[in-house]
């Protein structure tokens, strides 16, 4: 049996950036403002779904994918469709493991110029918005891209929305919480791009 540091060793290099993958922009932006990169009335009827961490360490809390309709044309995000996410630990146990960020199988990402001129790839509604903690980065290798947050999400908080820009429609998928703890990762249902 491997001890507890080499396990987290071991951990840790799974879900550290790859040394050749790519940076990717995040940009802090408010609602509803970022709903006019993609729909000129600046309004948008969302589609949501929601992957549970009921039966973890967290007892509790969910996993938000949200889908705006494809971007109008005549707008920066015209042909493109946006995927947010946020993880909420609201009601999870307040004694369980932070969470320090996630991966998601995502696929290609389009950087667009998101309000006030800022061109990014990933996005995070940090006014206007539900939420307390935001990106600081993303790292994508491959198809997958590693998000991590400013500060360990841990329960009672929920993070700020976050998203991205593709072309293709959405396909069920799992998003991959990871932080300390035994284990030290958790896999949710969430909805990414068809690649």
């Amino acid at each position: 049996m491997k001890s507890a540091p080499a396990i987290l060793i071991a951990a840790a290099a799974l879900f550290a950036p790859a040394a050749h993958g790519a940076n990717l922009t995040v940009v802090k932006v408010n609602a509803p403002a970022v709903n006019c990169v993609f729909d000129p009335s600046c309004t948008v009827v969302v589609v949501d779904s929601t992957g549970t961490l009921k039966f973890t360490q967290f007892d509790g809390g969910f996993f938000q994918s949200r889908t705006f309709p494809v971007g109008k044309p005549g707008t920066v995000g015209a042909g493109k469709i946006a995927y947010l996410y946020r993880l909420d630990l609201t009601q999870a146990n307040k004694f369980a493991e932070c969470v320090l960020g996630l991966t998601l199988n995502f696929g290609p990402v389009t950087q667009l110029t998101y309000p006030a001129n800022q061109p990014g790839h990933v996005f995070v509604i940090t006014t206007g918005g539900l939420g307390s903690d935001a990106i600081k980065s993303a790292t994508q290798d491959g198809n997958v891209i590693t998000f991590t947050f400013d500060t360990p999400l841990c329960g009672g908080q929920t993070s700020f929305f976050f998203g991205l820009a593709a072309v293709n429609a959405p396909q069920a998928a799992s998003a991959t919480t990871f932080g300390a703890g035994n284990p030290g990762f958790y896999q949710i249902d969430a909805r990414v791009p068809q690649h």
